[in-house]
């Protein structure tokens, strides 16, 4: 409940690598003060980039305009750029269905994308297989397609649907309201909402919000008092109810829940610990807060209300999480009935269907399904073609239920499931123009890392590929914030493995892929878990033969993009080329920008303490790179002027410092977007248009023309 043109094989050109690196570029000269300093438990650090903090001054913005151009005028002198924009378009252009979901109104929903829509269409149809409609489509609210459907909420008498947007990839929500049926667009607008949800309780649904920013600090300032609203159909946002806030706490956030029976409110805490808090109040008998657990040390997830019952999974003495029950008349923890036990996966979500649960579990980072009854008895597991990812949809009041899966070698395939017989029947399935998914192999392999620590990795690539130390390696890792990273399918990815790339997905420490204790391996203290896991990877894949230094290239976004810049620091001579996108960069500041202060339970902070402090500078990207030429590789910054979880800032000055330091000449560039935020709702051209600027320069600088044979 917590409320997401064919190329042949590539062959190496001579000259091309020599080419582009053999003399240091000439980069902008960034604004600067070099007056600028921070104390930090007596330990001085410059920051002479502070002014590119400020992402609205003039003096920002010419140099935003000089980087973009340089990038541009290098980027378009690779002589296949527009082939692969091709053949990307290509990959891409082929019809993507959504799971179908039964709604209140007892007709079934599901997105679609014909195939280069910038956003996918929500569509409604009778049945299973009927004509559809189109409900909503998202490509009509702009003209370029930069604003996109971030949530839908459908009210329980089916009467009324809440649609939530976001416009040029902002975490900033508006909320609009239609009739259901007719489709009219109600007057109802809400502004400024943000990590919200529309969860109804008669005409009226509630809402999570901050107060209205500071006009030209929409993007950068901290997010400080989030709020829960009600609003009333057909009333103004200025009437709407205040719900909850917490202002002795104004950094914590809060999100609200509803069941279907509409008789309980939750309110669900975070920003303080690596869990969430939890109290309700009865919205038909009235009365005070109940608090369920007022702390944040553990994940509670609410899944349902039946009968009285509350249905939880939480790490609450289970690292792996376990399915528990709360009743509503005694619901506080120690009254708390365990269902299902915590096993040798981490549980994900349970799901009602009937009389029956569906509880979907992680096991080496690929998703499993199993069926229990009611009262927690383990009835089927439900059976898989292929390991990967699983997305189930169920409807509480049927035993109809749907579940896609796919894989790194398979786009989603659609089947409805049998409860009794355990059955699955294929209702849809995905092609790829051009591409035959059979070529293609995927292992799982687990590597030891610096402490000896096993780390699991997926390793995708074309059959009959060799051994042969020259392979291009694409690896990829995100490591944080209890993220798993699981088996999924990628258009533009093809591109690379079609090519003979080799494409590496390793599930690092810090995320969720084996619960809690995973996860706190690679927080605070333990983050340097995280960097040297990622570093092993690369080394394994050359040490098995796979690829050299001289075709390794590594990505990552957002914690993923501190992995990159932190590994780049550790170990330069490792990787050929480094995209880092929207990445954390500036690891003394980053909890003093909009939504940051929310990552301290997995990084601390520079104001904790000294060793804390000491710590988070010693693997900064931006206070580690090299000045003394020890050669980098190839860099590629990626970032957006709309990004307001990862302010652009961060990876200004990181690109400002890289380009100033002696670090070798091979090309240190940044790409920043407009009209565009930390990755969420991208429209397609943007999507297209940006992997094709990636894989453009991470092929130059291989020295690899994937157009040649």
């Amino acid at each position: 409940m917590n409320r997401f043109l064919k190329l042949s094989l590539m062959t190496t050109l001579a000259g091309v690598a020599g080419a582009c690196n053999s003399t240091k570029m000439e980069y902008p000269a960034a604004p600067t003060d070099e007056s600028v300093t921070d104390e930090y438990f007596g330990t001085t650090v410059a920051d002479p980039y502070r002014p590119l903090e400020n992402d609205t001054a003039p003096a920002t913005l010419e140099w935003v305009k000089a980087e973009n151009a340089l990038t541009e005028a290098y980027l378009s002198e690779i002589p296949f750029r527009e082939k692969i924009r091709e053949r990307l378009t290509a990959l891409n252009n082929y019809k993507k269905t959504g799971l179908p979901s039964k709604e209140k109104d007892g007709k079934y929903y599901f997105y679609e994308n014909n195939g280069l829509q910038n956003q996918s269409v929500l569509y409604r149809s009778d049945s299973i297989g009927g004509k559809p409609e189109v409900f909503l489509d998202p490509n009509t609210l702009s003209d370029d397609g930069t604003v996109a459907l971030q949530g839908l909420s459908i009210s329980n008498d089916g009467k009324y649907t809440a649609y939530i947007i976001s416009r040029s990839g902002s975490d900033w929500n508006e909320i609009f309201v239609m009739d259901t049926e007719s489709k009219k667009l109600l007057d109802d607008h809400i502004e400024w909402a943000k990590f919200t949800g529309a969860d109804w309780n008669g005409d009226g649904f509630y809402y999570s919000s901050y107060p209205r920013p500071e006009k030209g600090k929409e993007f950068s300032n901290a997010n400080e008092n989030h709020q829960i609203y009600y609003h009333k159909i057909g009333t103004p946002q200025s009437s709407d109810r205040l719900v909850y806030e917490d202002k002795a706490h104004p950094l914590h956030f809060h999100s609200a829940y509803v069941p279907e029976s509409e008789d309980l409110l939750f309110v669900i805490g975070g920003g303080e610990g690596s869990g969430n808090s939890l109290m309700f109040k009865n919205l038909k008998k009235g009365g005070d807060w109940v608090v369920m657990e007022p702390s944040q040390n553990n994940e509670i997830n609410v899944m349902g209300v039946e009968n009285g019952k509350i249905y939880l999974i939480t790490d609450w003495n289970a690292p792996k999480k376990r399915l528990m029950v709360a009743d509503v008349a005694a619901p506080q923890r120690e009254n708390w009935k365990a269902l299902i036990p915590e096993g040798e996966g981490v549980m994900k979500g349970v799901q009602f269907a009937a009389d029956k649960m569906i509880v979907t579990v992680e096991k080496d980072a690929t998703d499993h399904a199993y069926v229990y009854s009611k009262d927690g008895k383990l009835l089927k597991e439900m059976q898989f073609p292929t390991y990967g990812t699983v997305g189930i949809s169920s409807d509480k009041d049927s035993n109809e239920v749907y579940y896609a899966l796919s894989s790194f070698t398979s786009p989603s395939t659609r089947y409805s499931y049998n409860l009794e017989t355990g059955e699955s029947t294929v209702i849809g399935t995905t092609d790829v123009n051009g591409v035959n998914m059979d070529d293609y192999v995927t292992e799982q392999v687990f590597y030891p890392s610096a402490d000896g620590t096993k780390v699991p990795m997926f390793i995708t690539y074309k059959k009959g590929l060799e051994k042969n130390c020259k392979n291009p390696v694409y690896l990829y890792g995100y490591g944080g914030f209890n993220v798993s990273l699981t088996p999924g399918f990628s258009p533009n990815r093809m591109l690379w493995l079609e090519n003979g790339g080799i494409y590496a997905q390793t599930n690092l420490r810090g995320g969720s892929e084996y619960g809690e204790e995973w996860h706190q391996a690679g927080t605070k203290m333990n983050k340097l878990n995280v960097f040297n896991d990622f570093i092993a990877a690369a080394e394994y894949m050359i040490n098995e033969g796979w690829t050299s230094p001289d075709y390794l290239t590594i990505e990552g976004g957002s914690n993923g993009g501190l992995l990159v810049g932190a590994t780049v620091n550790m170990r330069p001579d490792l990787f050929k080329v480094a995209i880092p996108r929207v990445g954390v960069m500036d690891m003394m500041r980053y909890h003093l920008f909009t939504i940051g202060w929310n990552w301290a339970s997995d990084y601390g902070t520079s104001a904790d303490s000294k060793e804390m402090a000491d710590y988070l500078l010693a693997y900064s990207p931006i206070h580690n790179i090299k000045n003394d030429g020890t050669p980098y590789p190839a860099i590629l910054v990626t970032t957006a002027d709309h990004d307001d979880r990862v302010v652009p800032a961060h990876s200004f000055k990181y690109a400002a410092t890289l380009q100033a330091s002696n670090t070798g000449n091979a090309p240190k560039l940044i790409r920043i977007d407009s009209k565009a935020g930390h990755g969420g709702g991208k429209p397609m051209t943007k999507v297209i248009d940006e992997y094709t600027d990636l894989y453009s320069f991470i092929y130059h600088n291989l020295g690899i023309d994937p157009t040649k044979k």
